[in-house]
């Protein structure tokens, strides 16, 4: 299955920011929506936020008012932008859209992409 090709995080100052995008390859007849998850070692994936084409988000109580996700006009890139780091923002970062390939296809199917680690000390 394709994967999403993500980039940026790293190793962010508490109070500082990290922007990571996230790009698909092929093209798609429609897209559901795309976000970001994130996994904390030892604990299960969780939720940061989504965004759809036409600008509704959701995002995780952990995040709100930090969190800014923006898609391009081309619908193939996500954008995170994470600020005022706190040392619990530590995880890998995987980034997701759901689209649909064709319009004879009925179903939606998920990327993903291969993670990012992103570590605010301490």
């Amino acid at each position: 299955q394709e994967r999403l090709l993500e980039s940026g995080g790293g190793f962010v100052q508490p109070g500082g920011s990290l922007r990571s995008s996230c790009a698909r390859s092929s093209s798609a007849y429609s897209v559901k929506r795309m976000g970001w998850y994130r996994q904390v070692q030892g604990k299960e994936r969780s939720l940061v936020a989504t965004i759809t084409p036409r600008g509704d988000t959701i995002s995780a109580d952990a995040v709100k008012g930090r969190v800014t996700l923006s898609m391009d006009n081309a619908k193939t890139t996500v954008t995170l932008q994470l600020n005022h780091l706190k040392p619990e923002d530590t995880a890998v970062y995987y980034c997701f859209q759901e689209i649909q390939y064709y319009k004879y296809t009925t179903e939606y199917v998920e990327l993903w992409g291969q993670g990012t680690p992103d570590t605010v000390p301490s």
